[in-house]
């Protein structure tokens, strides 16, 4: 008999009864709600969808010009619509509520040896500047539905951009300034936007990175573009026909437009890897309602509370971290390296700027624990209280590495979602348990499940992660997709009807999820199905491993040829000790049918540029693809990381 798992954090009394969730649930008792658990919740928003959402409105007291008619109209996915009749601004319940003083935003950069710089942004400067930008997009000629386009670092001007352009009914789309101009117009030029916002340059790891070059050529490759505004970020001054950000003046407004729910509010780009990124598009009544739920029930975030993740504007975490303004909480924007000055750069902004919610990733927290980091003993974190992560899988010994180094009071919030929904399908909670390697429980409103290739549920066993009924957040459609064929051969063409996610998960008799990995990279060997992320699981804790990549290759032969790729510490060969050591954490963790048949060193693994691990272009490398035929180099971190694959692909033909 397999013993139960024992959680790694509970919740107390305490924590449970002062939660928002909980008076969430309370307000449900004159809808028809009789739970008593996390679990009746998200039973009870399942299967009562429209009281569900109907509920988080009147619960969060969204504000409308004009009444919605009704929740949701369509006849299914992906054909439905929410909130339809509604006009709502998504600016304006941001910065709602908050007086004068309160400080909405820090601003956060790389500063000299003795930590960061930030610097306090009220609510009544940030209302005057994004109402600044927004009188500048007016005097441009910007109408609602044009098309504002940013290549920004991650700070406060990218957040005023955002606000400015939806404060006029302007779409939103962003690329970090990481990202080179043929990657970032590969995604923006689709847009044909009028107006473009860039940055002089940031500062990472200790270097200032002069982006006006690079922001000259973007615009010379957006011929729709009228007008570049920039922001002088690292002191080096405009480049030619730039026009200088613009500043408050006293007729100035924050007087943000009521949109129609359905309105674009912004556009999130697919990594691109297997063809031209997909933009996606998010309404603004979805938006809304969707980060209300998750900032203030799931993330329980509040007034008060300090919210930082560091992220990328190319990722949709970063528009996750500016709706968090929505509960009233503060953020932090930081556009620095997370290890400058030291390998503890994250957790000296944490202490500094009291953060509530420390937001990373997988490879940062297992990069924090192999420095011999102890942020807990080092740093004063007494306020935080949740570690979230995303992004990647997060191995059951980050969580311990949690416990036992940063606290074992702070909540680990790993979760599941994805930039098509701007949102998590399951994650964690305030008054739920944590167990280490799962997600506690899936997310209310979602209908997530696991099915096999036949559309049964399964439970305790490996299915596709598939949601069954609509959300908010879902896309409202793809861009230049008038016909919707895309967007349908994209998530509804495995199971009609149902939204399928190309993710492996287990759904466990606790309706915990364990995530696998994509289910398009799955490992089926002599028919044993296994997802990818189980064997870096299991082999990321061995401290010479610093990062790795595995795939399944189906051979002409009929035969399946498995290698695992490993980039190592510097100075540590690859030998038969280490070899040894790989088989026996995967044999003993994973699964002895899926230790590798070879195991391969690389000076480095290839991900997208938002840190995702280039799998399938990968296997089909090794299957006699051409690299520029799976994937743009351009979304590749490097750029000519999949080059050497072809050589082992020969090796493997031969």
């Amino acid at each position: 008999m397999v013993a139960e798992p024992i959680p790694i954090w509970t919740p107390d009394a305490e924590g449970v009864a002062d939660a928002r969730v909980t008076a969430f649930a309370e307000a449900l008792r004159g809808r028809g709600y009789t739970g008593s658990t996390y679990l009746d919740l998200w039973r009870w928003s399942i299967a009562h969808l429209d009281e569900f959402w109907a509920a988080v409105w009147e619960f969060f007291d969204v504000r409308a010009e004009t009444p919605y008619t009704a929740v949701r109209r369509g006849s299914g996915m992906p054909y439905v619509q929410w909130f339809p009749g509604a006009r709502l601004s998504y600016p304006e319940h941001l910065l709602r509520g908050r007086s004068d003083d309160d400080v909405a935003l820090v601003d956060v950069r790389e500063g000299a040896d003795d930590g960061p710089i930030g610097r306090d942004i009220t609510a009544a400067e940030l209302r005057a500047r994004v109402a600044a930008f927004a009188r500048e997009l007016t005097g441009l000629g910007v109408r609602p539905g044009d098309r504002v386009a940013g290549f920004l670092p991650n700070i406060p001007e990218a957040v005023i951009a955002l606000l400015g352009a939806a404060s006029v009914g302007a779409v939103w789309s962003v690329c970090g300034q990481e990202y080179s101009p043929s990657a970032a117009a590969t995604r923006l030029a689709q847009l044909e936007p009028v107006v473009l916002v860039t940055a002089d340059g940031y500062r990472y790891g200790g270097r200032t990175h002069d982006r006006r070059a690079a922001a000259a050529r973007l615009r010379a490759a957006l011929p729709t573009v009228r007008a570049t505004v920039m922001a002088e970020r690292v002191g080096a001054g405009p480049f030619d026909g730039a026009r200088p950000w613009p500043h408050p003046v006293a007729t100035d407004r924050f007087a943000p437009a009521a949109l129609p729910s359905e309105h674009p509010l912004w556009v999130v780009w697919s990594s691109g890897t297997t063809g031209r990124p997909k933009g996606i598009v998010h309404s603004t009544a979805g938006i809304v309602l969707e980060h209300l739920k998750t900032m203030g029930l799931a993330l329980d975030i509040g007034p008060g509370d300090t919210f930082f993740w560091h992220t990328s504007p190319s990722w949709m975490v970063w528009n996750y971290l500016v709706s968090v303004l929505l509960s009233g909480a503060r953020i932090v924007t930081y556009d620095g390296s997370p290890t400058h000055p030291g390998p503890d750069a994250l957790w000296r902004i944490a202490a500094q700027y009291r953060v509530t919610l420390l937001g990373t990733s997988p490879g940062h927290l297992l990069a924090s624990a192999r420095a011999g980091l102890d942020p807990g003993k080092a740093h004063d974190l007494g306020a935080l209280r949740s570690v979230g992560s995303s992004g990647s899988v997060l191995p059951p010994e980050a969580y311990h590495w949690v416990a036992e180094h940063v606290g074992p009071e702070v909540r680990v919030n790993s979760t599941t979602g994805g930039t098509d929904v701007v949102t998590s399908f399951a994650g964690g909670g305030p008054t739920v348990p944590v167990w280490p390697g799962e997600l506690s429980a899936p997310a209310l409103g979602v209908a997530i499940d696991a099915w096999d290739a036949d559309g049964r549920p399964v439970r305790d066993r490996v299915g596709e992660l598939v949601v069954t009924e609509p959300m908010p957040s879902m896309p409202s459609r793809f861009w230049d997709d008038p016909g919707g064929e895309r967007y349908r051969q994209a998530y509804f063409a495995t199971y009609p009807g149902v939204w399928r996610h190309g993710d492996w998960i287990t759904i466990t008799d606790r309706t915990s999820v364990i995530v696998h990995g994509r289910s398009d990279a799955t490992l089926n060997r002599n028919g044993i199905r296994m997802g990818s992320a189980d064997i870096y699981r299991a082999i990321e804790p061995l401290a010479d491993i610093v990062d790795s990549l595995v795939v399944g290759v189906e051979q002409a032969d009929g035969g399946y040829w498995m290698p695992l790729f490993v980039s190592l510490a510097d100075g540590r060969a690859l030998d038969d000790e280490l070899r040894a050591a790989i088989a026996a954490a995967i044999r003993r963790d994973a699964s002895p049918t899926h230790v590798p048949d070879e195991v391969i060193h690389v000076p480095t693994i290839p991900r997208t540029l938002t840190g995702k691990r280039l799998e399938i272009p990968v296997k089909r490398i090794l299957r006699g693809a051409r690299p520029a035929d799976v994937a743009d180099p351009r979304t590749i971190d490097p750029p000519d990381g999949l080059a050497l694959f072809v050589g082992f692909a020969k090796e493997a033909a031969s």
